[in-house]
């Protein structure tokens, strides 16, 4: 009993799981019912058409049974700061925090530094914070941005501190919080408000002007690095540090010491591959290990700001743990976002990925690297395997005796940056984040495990990083088609879970990386089953039992169970019925679009036939899609391939209901609603679920509805699928 007393973190089950697991027993039951019927009842007309659902079936139970891997045995931790502050009280390891940006337009450098500013206010000992901006873009605008946070952090973090405030974003802060209501503290908020505001005024009409005036540039030897000759992909490697912790002069407007503040664009040239994000994570892995080499490091996203002071203290209680911590690799923080709408138009909430999925990974000996809000020990990421007689040496970065002045470290810091650094090294292999992949995070993650290592996710009551999500329906395509592409990517390397983690890990942890790497394929039993019951209402070939058959039964409950437990499941985690009902219809364009391209682009690059690639999403949207994003009015606009399928499936299944009903009413019996019930109630549904694109197609005048064009193309394509005879 004392020594559960001395435990720095609890694990606890998640409640409730006996309705959960009653409905998955009899679903199952339900499932293999359907195939049952499916297999004994093939017809002599329609056959074909017949196997194709079959197959379709087939593969919904296959992945239906994946998935229980990530549900069956969910956990949830809990920590004892106030343990940690007893055993330790500052005595604590340092740490190296990462933030990542690319390209200061669609990542505005007001907002990146916004999650700077954040990381730099944690409520840790400052002398022990070591923040890193990693700018691929190598642009002057984000450096200068970085040096005007570097001198409002002197003024923001006393004030947080003072006020213990949440968050320490100031953008969200201030967008947030009422004024203090006596006179001092309302006094100091005005001031550091405006502040900040004369700040991001400066940054962003630096972004407009894309120049930085001569004046400023003389302020800081930095500013010399950037010539006519420079490019976002052409430039030499860049190391600044802007603060330095170690040097006793560098204080806030109370005397407090600053976190280390240190800006690096890695070099690149157009002959050299630079491995996106991955690369970039690794020169700052090799940067910062000549700056501070703290044991642990937290990596975020550029939108991604601390909404939690004590997220690193929350992470500590895990490393630290005199029993589990030193089998702990990583701690992951769920992805949350601010900016999602009350119905969660898009389905970008992930709120069942984060109340229950990773839940259940965690149950799993440990949840996936996510690429952001992730806390690493730094050998891990260096490639250490595990051992029961492992000890992390905290005092990394306190013992080495620092003798190289700041110029002479940022020029050797720079020799790590370089595009030739890496070349015959095991850097993007068995070192650092790897290479090859779209999903750069998960293979590393997945790695990480097979070498032997735990992994644990914290989901704490007050959410430790809240960052921005997509805003339209042609952003979220896109973000979903390269995680579905990256995943299905591993899944087809030798670094399938099967194969490559076949004796290093659990079956159950094998199956749980499957889920998410067989997105893609799922386009395909999708597309099937949303396109042939259609088509085969209209043409009058029964694909499913009929009403008074006892074979409906299993159809049926499978059906209902399943959705009506979705859905109480939404609701019981904080969502809506109609955020559930949206997040039904963006499953299904998910699936005929970002998980069809993806796929499909991951077919090509198994070939040969194409390169991988990457593209950011953009963090901000114009106006008027602001003002529809708030009404939630689905955002299309453009005349793109992916809203041709979504509008062609759309107008397919209207035109067969029609259609069917029409010919089921003036059959005289020939075609009965008792053998086409089920294909009725599909299509109806579809129907259903579908309007907000028949809205964007026929009856909206803005300009976010569905081109004319495309609805031209879509109609062209019904009446091509309707001309194919089913078999």
């Amino acid at each position: 009993m004392e020594m559960e007393m001395e435990r720095l973190f609890a694990t606890e089950k998640v409640g409730g799981r006996a309705l959960y697991k009653l409905q998955a027993v009899t679903v199952f039951v339900g499932i293999c019912l359907v195939l049952c019927y499916r297999a004994t009842h093939v017809p002599a007309a329609g056959t074909a058409a017949w196997l194709g659902m079959l197959a379709a079936e087939l593969w919904f139970g296959f992945y239906w049974v994946l998935t229980q891997s990530v549900r069956w045995r969910p956990i949830r931790r809990r920590t004892f700061k106030d343990r940690l502050a007893a055993r330790y009280g500052d005595r604590l390891p340092r740490v190296d925090i990462f933030v990542c940006t690319a390209d200061p337009q669609s990542e505005p450098p007001s907002l990146v530094m916004a999650t700077v500013l954040s990381l730099m206010a944690y409520n840790y000992p400052p002398e022990k914070l070591n923040v890193y901006l990693s700018d691929d873009g190598g642009s002057i605008l984000t450096f200068y941005a970085l040096w005007e946070t570097s001198s409002f952090a002197k003024h923001w973090l006393p004030f947080c501190r003072r006020y213990s405030i949440e968050p320490r974003s100031p953008a969200a802060y201030f967008a947030g919080s009422d004024k203090p209501n006596d006179p001092r503290g309302l006094e100091e908020w005005s001031f550091v408000k405006g502040l900040y505001e004369e700040m991001t005024g400066r940054i962003d009409s630096a972004v407009r002007s894309a120049n930085v005036l001569e004046e400023i540039r003389a302020n800081h030897k930095g500013f010399s690095e950037w010539n006519t000759g420079i490019t976002s992909k052409d430039h030499q490697p860049i190391v600044q540090v802007l603060i330095d912790g170690k040097d006793r002069h560098a204080v806030d407007d109370k005397g407090n010491v600053l976190p280390t503040l240190v800006y690096m664009a890695r070099e690149k040239r157009p002959q050299y591959d630079h491995n996106f994000k991955a690369g970039a994570m690794n020169a700052l892995i090799r940067v910062s290990s000549v700056l501070s080499n703290s044991p642990i490091i937290l990596n975020v996203d550029c939108d991604m700001y601390s909404t939690n002071s004590d997220a690193i203290r929350d992470a500590m209680c895990f490393f630290l743990d005199q029993e589990m911590g030193h089998k702990i690799a990583f701690v992951q923080h769920p992805q949350n976002y601010n900016n999602m709408t009350k119905n969660n138009i898009y389905g970008n909430s992930f709120t069942i990925l984060n109340q229950v999925e990773l839940r259940g990974c965690d149950g799993a000996s440990g949840p996936f690297y996510l690429g952001t809000g992730c806390f690493h020990r730094r050998e891990v990421l260096c490639g250490k395997r595990f051992t029961n007689d492992y000890k992390e040496d905290w005092d990394r970065g306190i013992k080495e005796k620092i003798e190289l002045s700041i110029d002479q470290t940022e020029e050797k810091a720079k020799s790590l940056a370089t595009c030739i650094y890496e070349h015959n090294t095991q850097w993007g292999n068995e070192i650092g984040v790897k290479y090859g992949f779209p999903a750069e995070d998960v293979i590393t993650g997945l790695t990480i495990h097979c070498r032997g290592w735990k992994s644990v996710y914290n989901n704490p009551p007050r959410e430790a990083f809240t960052g921005v999500g997509p805003t339209t329906l042609a952003q979220t395509i896109l973000q979903h088609k390269r995680w579905s592409e990256g995943n299905f990517s591993i899944f087809l390397s030798k670094y399938c879970p099967f194969i490559f983690g076949n004796g290093s890990i659990s079956l159950q942890q094998q199956m749980a990386y499957s889920v998410y790497g067989l997105w893609a394929p799922n386009s395909l039993p999708t597309l099937y089953y949303l396109i042939i019951p259609a088509m085969g209402l209209l043409k009058g070939i029964p694909l499913f039992p009929e009403v008074m058959s006892p074979w409906i039964m299993p159809y049926i409950y499978v059906s209902v169970v399943k959705n009506i437990y979705s859905a109480y499941e939404a609701l019981l985690h904080g969502d809506t019925l109609m955020g559930w009902w949206n997040g039904q219809r963006m499953w299904m364009i998910r699936r005929i679009t970002s998980y069809l391209y993806g796929g499909i682009d991951t077919v090509r690059k198994v070939l040969g036939l194409s390169k991988m690639g990457f593209v950011i999403s953009p963090k901000v949207s114009d106006e008027d899609e602001s003002k529809r994003y708030e009404k939630e009015i689905m955002e299309f606009g453009t005349s793109s391939s992916d809203y041709v399928i979504t509008a062609t499936i759309a107008l397919l299944n209207l035109v067969c209901l029609v259609g069917g009903l029409c010919r089921i009413f003036t059959s005289s019996g020939n075609m009965p609603l008792n053998g086409f019930f089920l294909q009725v109630v599909l299509c109806g549904l579809l129907v259903i679920i579908n309007i907000p694109i028949y809205e964007a197609m026929f009856l909206r005048k803005d300009i976010g509805r569905i081109p004319f064009s495309v609805t031209l193309t879509s109609i062209g394509f019904v009446m091509l699928a309707l001309s194919i005879p089913l078999f």
